[in-house]
């Protein structure tokens, strides 16, 4: 008697003790509202000018899609292998349990589990990964919580969004993307059984690691669903006989990382590293992706053609034991004495802007993203060379100097005196200075420039001097007018970076970034007209709501008169002068070359009517490209087939002169007016007023 009193109590405190564990378990569980209100990390895309995905910014790859975009197939499939029963049970299914825990006391291991979808979506959403008894109450708890107050789609709709398939994408969607580079309402019957059959071991099955094992795992999938009458004998068939087709995410071929990395970095400074890895942002940029593929491309193999003709120079000048230039190769001691040669490659940027609205259509900050994240066109400061000369001759034109004005093309030397730059000698050895004066002169304040070919042609024509890009006629000009006048327009066009008014300002002593100098440029293309150049048209949040927006911003800084007189003295550089390379463009153009000392830097910064581009080559540690690797060279060439291949099928215009420019012939030997039927006739520009009126008498 005593002991079934005691068997009683014992049961009695057994039952309280579990209720009370059950109660605790119910209090703990979260509420299911959050479900309804659950954020999940969504992907923020990023479209080109032409509503074209460019790239995808994510910590989760994951985008919500409702059930009635994701096919059938998908969803048979998924049911097919790891939920049989769904429709039929109320969040646990016991025979499951039952059948997965005699299978794995055979096998002495766990080979199969007996969740049901909406026990994983529970266990995904809620709780942790750990594997606890309480953990698994919980899910068992929910699930059936879950069935309760979801339809069986709701909760299918859910799992479907939230479910790990490998290559980190969450969710349907973006594994069709990252297995596929699809949506997932494009995926046929094969694909959609590759898919389902990826969640329960997303590293063993993936087609990415082993195909043969990829191939067995779908065909499994296939015969699970004809044997539940999800497809029929034939389409299990035709389904396992289609090839897997999958192109790594790593091998597909991105374009414009450069730009998405500004994009980037854009966001994260604006709105948060949280909301725009999470929020599902969606940013309407001004890339164009066909000018951005040809800017790329063109760029990497013309950089590449370089690369190996200047690894065939320096193999020839190792064999016959002459000494390789400075710059073409690097010398690393590796093990003690031993010295391995190691070749540089050069290195490149791009820019390709709209010089009307500011929009940039391409950036190329370098030949490799993954290898150097460093954008060279918006980062990297560097010598601009005789592209710099827009400055000064813009200056010039704006205070009354004609294409016609003549400058003095003879050797001079000039001095630092009193905080002012002053003329010392007319010579480049300082025969004319008296040795009793040179004596108290510090070398380091004489500064001698010299032209690229070391001669001089005494008195030259403006319009000649930028065409052959003299500098010293560019010396002669800024001392005339003043560095620091030059220094202002500068500013006003667009040069941010530090600099200063000295004579060598001219011939681009100071460096600045490739942004800054298409910015100022398209100055002149505008008629101008400074635009401030952007690459994000607009953002949306992840329901349509615009975050942003931006548009052309607009500031006159020249005349319309003088933009026209420099954009034709450019058109000659293009024409007859250092960019004539680019008559291979066969249209309209203008722009200007820059070579900096020792062939360090090359430059081409020119425009059509349409499309503004420039474009920079150099190494990154200021090795010399080489003997006359000079822009006209290097950078023209580059530009040329850019603009070539981004204009090709686009209507031909030229510039056209505002009201006030009137054009008149000119001796292009005195400058003096002439016969349009001389031959050294040129038409050439001039503000009204300001034309030449004595007629040359040769």
């Amino acid at each position: 008697m005593k002991k079934r009193i005691l068997f009683v109590l014992i049961l009695v405190l057994i039952v309280v003790i579990g209720y009370g564990i059950f109660e605790n378990l119910i209090l703990e569980l979260p509420p299911l509202s959050l479900l309804e209100d659950y954020e999940p990390s969504l992907v923020t895309e990023i479209y080109s000018r032409n509503n074209e995905i460019v790239d995808e910014l994510y910590i989760e790859k994951r985008k919500f899609v409702h059930l009635k975009d994701i096919p059938v197939d998908l969803q048979n499939a998924i049911i097919a292998v790891e939920d049989t029963d769904f429709f039929r049970h109320w969040g646990i299914n016991i025979k499951g349990i039952i059948r997965a825990m005699w299978k794995n006391i055979r096998a002495g291991r766990i080979v199969q589990g007996g969740s049901t979808l909406t026990q994983q979506l529970a266990k995904v959403m809620f709780l942790t990964r750990e594997r606890t008894l309480k953990r698994k109450i919980k899910e068992l708890l929910l699930a059936i919580l879950l069935e309760e107050r979801y339809s069986k789609q709701e909760i299918l709709e859910f799992y479907l969004n939230q479910i790990y398939f490998g290559k980190g994408a969450y969710g349907v969607e973006q594994a069709a993307k990252v297995y596929f580079n699809k949506s997932v309402k494009d995926l046929n019957l094969a694909e959609c059984a590759l898919l389902a059959g990826l969640p329960r071991a997303p590293a063993r099955y993936s087609p990415f690691k082993n195909l043969p094992r990829a191939y067995r795992r779908r065909a499994i999938v296939l015969k699970r669903m004809r044997k539940l009458g999800f497809i029929s004998e034939e389409e299990e068939k035709e389904a396992r006989a289609t090839p897997i087709v999958v192109v790594p995410p790593s091998e597909r071929q991105k374009i414009g990382a450069y730009f998405v990395e500004e994009i980037r970095k854009y966001l994260e400074e604006k709105y948060g590293y949280n909301m725009m890895y999470k929020a599902g942002l969606k940013v309407y940029t001004t890339m164009d992706l066909k000018i951005q593929e040809i800017a790329e491309r063109v760029l990497n193999e013309s950089l590449d053609k370089f690369d190996e003709e200047k690894l065939k120079e320096i193999k020839r000048k190792l064999e016959k034991g002459i000494e390789v230039p400075f710059g073409i190769i690097e010398e690393i001691d590796e093990e003690g004495n031993k010295i391995e040669k190691v070749e540089v490659k050069v290195q490149g940027a791009v820019i390709v802007m709209d010089p009307k609205s500011g929009e940039i259509l391409a950036i190329v900050g370098g030949r490799n993203f993954r290898e150097s994240k460093f954008n060279r066109a918006f980062q990297a400061r560097r010598q601009p060379g005789s592209s710099f000369k827009l400055f000064t001759y813009t200056c010039a034109i704006d205070k009354g100097y004609t294409v016609v004005s003549k400058l003095d093309d003879t050797p001079r030397a000039y001095i630092y005196e009193m905080g002012k730059w002053k003329l010392l000698s007319k010579t480049t050895d300082l025969s004319d200075v008296g040795p009793e004066i040179l004596t108290r002169i510090d070398p380091d304040k004489i500064w001698i420039p010299q032209n690229y070919t070391n001669k001089y042609r005494g008195e030259t024509l403006l319009f000649d001097a930028l065409r052959r890009s003299v500098n010293v006629c560019a010396v002669d000009l800024i001392m005339r007018i003043g560095p620091l006048e030059v220094l202002k327009y500068a500013r006003s066009m667009g040069i941010t970076s530090p600099i200063a008014p000295t004579p060598s300002l001219t011939l681009g002593g100071y460096e600045v970034t490739l942004l800054e100098m298409v910015k100022a440029y398209a100055c002149i293309a505008n008629r101008g007209v400074k635009t401030e150049p952007f690459f994000i048209s607009r953002i949306e949040d992840n329901e349509g709501n615009i975050l942003e927006v931006n548009t052309t911003r607009e500031q006159r800084v020249i005349s319309e008169k003088t933009a026209y007189i420099v954009l034709w003295l450019l058109q000659q550089v293009c024409k007859n002068g250092t960019g004539w390379y680019t008559k291979y463009l066969g249209r309209p153009r203008a722009g200007k070359t820059g070579t900096t000392n020792m062939f360090t830097d090359a430059w081409f910064i020119g425009f059509t009517p349409q499309l503004i581009c420039g474009v920079w080559v150099g190494y990154d540690k200021k090795y010399t490209l080489g003997k006359r690797k000079s822009g006209g060279v290097v950078a023209a060439p580059i530009w040329t087939k850019i603009m070539k291949e981004a204009l090709e099928g686009k209507p031909v215009f030229d510039f056209i002169p505002p009201s006030g420019i009137v054009f008149v012939p000119i001796d292009k030997k005195t400058g003096l007016r002439t016969f349009p039927d001389s031959p050294d006739a040129i038409l050439a520009p001039f503000i009204s007023g300001t034309e030449p009126v004595e007629f040359s008498v040769e």
